[in-house]
């Protein structure tokens, strides 16, 4: 098995700027000093509790509790072990990966399935890319369908690595097989038909996508995981899927339709105040979008947005514009997708195609560029007000039945806001817009309201994390310090605090502190028996360099919660020796009171007699006594 120098890890460490690593899947904006805060990615929030020091190289979430380094961020991210994400690292920064002298580097086989998967589809991306530009029918065709019917320009097509499948499919099972990718990544990429009991060869590997234009698929991090196959006159008539305009790769190990969205990669660089998201319908859109300037333009993988998808984009922006198209199906499946945006504290507006001549964005952009943007934008509905429109059209012909139903899907919109603020702006809005009295709406709201809690009543309430205020980060003491990281109050914490911010004090503690005092069952309590033996030994490496000496996830993250903040503390000393007294205490104090208790009674322990636990309390209480004295200079 391969291993990596230690040397090596420290090295990527030192120059890998964390913040450039989180800054690729976390929006980060400034958060006093040299700190960095975002939306957590491990767990869904509104407010952002994610906080980043880059100079420490550790990051922080005060939500969730999640924490570590640049190393762990990956790992837990792109869900890769410990080589594999140094490895990832190595890759994106330039940075060579060193091996221990005899174990090599890893083999494919060693590799994870997830790490080969992003791999090979960069391979099929770039192959299926030159036989767009090859000069020949394929090519020649697609080119021709690109530049000439589409009207996209031959440099957009280069940007997006636009690609083309001839229509027998050949060339890309051979080049996979002679970069001897796995018989697994094979079968599970999702670009061949391959029988389950059938031998990976070359003809076992029947091509999924024939005669079409390929259009990449990246994830937010802008690796390619997938592929949209657009059909075209050179799609065979045995295909499978002949008759779909689209057809998108199937869902693998690294693609998941519903947690993607086309494009992100690219708009969530681009976004900020006054320019919002573009969620449009179609991948071809934001293509448009995108090559007439628009670089904030997004759409779905041919499917209903998810909850999922709209997390995501909340971590980079809170603001989304939606242009569908104006036929019925497009605008009930917005006033499905809205309470969705609400929840996720989305603030949504819809552009509005009224006055302009072409409602396809990919027409209308072609026709009158960047400036036909701001004519939608004119014309854009609230959330409330699109609600409104979409449930009732034409309020002043409606009865009031028909009211009564059609404010029955508003207020499901309504409720999905947690702000009161925002539900009273909503209703009012709301009774506008439905033609209404607003103490109607009100009321009808509160009955809807206490029919959903009784319906919630009857289902499970799941527990979520506390979301943690910023001014815990503020702390002051090194209680607080363990108190904001969420973890318990006991003796073993704060000591491992003091010694991963007062490296001094190691080896006096080391000599002070006796093992059998500390509590090992929770992971402080193992960590601080080992860092004291590597002071006893003269061993420590540093706090810059315990990796080695880390064995597990929990102690990793217990560490990078304890060394993200710097606790003030005027007398380290003095801290260091109140938690040796209370381990002290905590060990002799029963065993005293167990004495005490059996004196009192006239009873002797199994194998002591009175003489003997007489001898045994003076020595206890003389222990007790005795001050702990601390010598260093910290």
């Amino acid at each position: 098995m391969p291993v990596i120098k230690p040397t090596c890890v420290r090295d990527l460490k030192l120059r890998v700027n964390l913040a450039d690593v989180v800054g690729r899947v976390v929006t980060l904006r400034k958060a006093g000093g040299t700190r960095l805060k975002g939306l957590c990615p491990f767990h869904n929030e509104k407010s952002p509790s994610f906080h980043v020091d880059s100079d420490k190289g550790f990051y922080k979430c005060f939500g969730c509790g999640k924490a570590g380094d640049v190393i762990t961020f990956v790992r837990e991210t792109e869900q890769l072990n410990f080589s594999e994400a140094i490895e990832a690292l190595g890759k994106r920064f330039g940075i060579v990966i060193e091996y221990e002298e005899g174990t090599g580097g890893p083999s494919r086989e060693e590799r994870s399935l997830r790490q080969e998967l992003f791999d090979l589809h960069e391979q099929a991306t770039e192959h299926f890319h030159q036989a767009f530009k090859a000069a020949d029918a394929t090519g020649d065709y697609m080119r021709q369908l690109w530049i000439e019917k589409r009207r996209f320009t031959p440099e957009l097509a280069d940007e997006f690595k636009i690609g083309a499948a001839d229509a027998q499919g050949s060339g890309l099972g051979a080049l996979l097989l002679r970069k001897k990718f796995s018989e697994e990544a094979l079968r599970r990429c999702g670009l061949f038909f391959i029988y389950d009991d059938a031998q990976i060869t070359l003809g076992a590997l029947r091509p999924r996508f024939r005669g079409r234009l390929m259009i990449p698929i990246r994830d937010h991090q802008g690796r390619v995981v997938a592929f949209t196959a657009r059909q075209t006159d050179l799609t065979p008539a045995d295909d499978p899927a002949r008759e779909a305009k689209y057809v998108n790769s199937p869902e693998t190990p690294i693609f998941t339709k519903g947690n993607l969205l086309f494009n992100l990669d690219r708009a969530r660089t681009n976004v900020g105040e006054g320019k919002p998201f573009v969620l449009v319908e179609g991948q071809l859109d934001a293509l448009r979008c995108w090559s007439v300037g628009l670089k904030t333009a997004i759409a779905p993988q041919g499917t209903s947005i998810t909850e999922s998808q709209l997390v995501l984009l909340r971590r980079y922006h809170s603001q989304v514009e939606c242009f569908f198209d104006s036929d019925t199906a497009g605008q009930k499946a917005a006033l499905r997708f809205l309470p969705m945006a609400v929840r996720a504290g989305l603030e949504i507006r819809f552009l509005s195609s009224a006055g302009v001549a072409k409602v396809d964005p990919d027409l209308l952009f072609l026709e009158r560029g960047l400036a036909a943007y701001d004519e939608v934008r004119s014309h854009a509905e609230s959330a409330m007000a699109f609600a409104c429109r979409t449930a009732l059209p034409a309020p002043a012909a409606a009865s009031p039945e028909a009211k009564a139903r059609s404010a029955q899907s508003v207020y499901e919109v309504i409720a999905a806001a947690e702000s009161e603020v925002v539900r009273a702006e909503f209703i009012g809005e709301a009774a506008g817009h439905l033609r209404l009295p607003l103490a109607a709406v009100q009321k009808d709201f509160q009955t809807f309201l206490q029919r959903q809690a009784r319906q919630a009543a009857a289902r499970p309430v799941a527990s979520e994390p506390a979301d943690n205020s910023e001014a815990e980060i503020e702390t002051n003491s090194g209680s607080a310090a363990v108190a904001g990281s969420g973890l318990a109050h006991t003796p073993e914490h704060h000591l491992l605090m003091l010694l991963l911010h007062f490296e001094s004090l190691g080896t006096p503690l080391s000599h002070a502190l006796r093992a059998d005092w500390v509590d090992v069952s929770h992971s402080a309590g193992v960590l601080l028996n080992r860092f004291l033996a590597e002071f006893e030994h003269a061993t420590w490496p540093g706090c810059e360099h315990i990796d080695p000496l880390l064995e597990t996830e929990e102690e990793r993250s217990l560490v990078a919660t304890l060394r993200f903040e710097t606790p003030k503390i005027d007398d380290p000393v003095k801290v260091a020796q109140e938690g040796l007294r209370q381990l002290r205490a905590r060990s002799l104090e029963p065993r005293l009171r167990q004495i005490e208790l059996a004196l009192a009674n006239g009873t002797a322990d199994i194998e002591s007699d009175p003489i003997s636990l007489l001898k045994e309390r003076s020595e206890i209480q003389r222990q007790l006594r005795q001050p702990l004295i601390l010598a260093a200079v910290v």
